[in-house]
């Protein structure tokens, strides 16, 4: 099994790849799966490193970064995500919510709605609606429209994909509004097995650096890889923790299991 990060913040891989705000990561197991499709430079970079075309995708969450390229991917292409993807979002009074109607994501993609964990290929978990214990990682001065009206925005689709491995399970994370340690022991549940491995966007940015060293020290994990929304100051810390077990990731990145 092999995870490539195709859309991040930053670039690894010496190749004429691009960044963006945005993330989006290519799977390939016993099927290809996409995990987010970013802003514009996902399906740019498949190419560049010679990639297989994604057989399904799945959305962690309806923010524009992780969602905007959906097109130009095939008619009817299955597409895995909770109801919520398609809620108006506005933060600090923009709007960052998935910018293509409802109707016309249906029209296009065999979506398959999805609220609770589901095995969306062998061995390979999309976790659902994620309970919450722990701290989470949504955004201040942020809201969405629900029938018509304004309520504050949990982001409750915040999922994550868990891929079982014979070493333990990875955990790959779009940008974790629902918190890393509930997140972790969420899969935990679903798979039946330990997280060893955590690769994507940890939205460690959103925390004071007190409330990152506990979240970081609470981890047993053999390597971590945080893109996207982690920021530079948690990977930094990140990085003194975990020692040899932290890895810099961006565009280009590979991990094989």
């Amino acid at each position: 099994m092999k995870i490539t990060i195709l859309a991040d913040n930053k670039i690894i891989a010496p190749k004429s790849l691009k960044a963006e705000w945005g993330f989006s990561a290519l799977v390939e197991s016993n099927e290809v799966l996409m995990f987010d499709v970013g802003l514009g430079t996902a399906l740019n970079n498949l190419i560049m490193l010679q990639k297989p075309f994604p057989e399904k995708i799945i959305l962690s969450h309806g923010h524009y970064d992780h969602t905007t390229a959906l097109y130009p991917f095939p008619k009817k292409l299955r597409l895995y995500a909770h109801p919520d993807v398609f809620l108006p979002r506005f933060f600090e009074g923009r709007f960052i919510g998935l910018p293509f109607q409802k109707e016309l994501v249906l029209n296009n993609f065999d979506y398959l709605e999805q609220r609770e964990p589901m095995e969306v290929s062998k061995g390979i978990w999309a976790l659902g609606e994620i309970p919450r214990e722990f701290e989470t990682a949504v955004l201040k001065d942020s809201f969405a429209i629900r029938d018509g009206k304004k309520e504050k925005d949990e982001i409750l689709d915040d999922q994550s994909l868990a891929i079982k491995t014979n070493k333990g399970v990875v955990l790959l994370l779009g940008c974790c509004h629902s918190g890393l340690r509930n997140t972790v022991k969420w899969a935990e549940e679903v798979v039946g097995d330990e997280v060893k491995f955590i690769i994507g966007g940890t939205h460690l940015i959103a925390y004071p650096e007190d409330k990152i060293l506990e979240i970081v020290k609470n981890l047993k994990v053999d390597l971590i890889a945080p893109t996207h929304c982690t920021g530079l100051k948690a990977e930094m810390i990140i990085s003194k923790l975990m020692g040899e077990n932290y890895k810099p990731a961006g565009v280009g990145s590979e991990f094989e299991f």
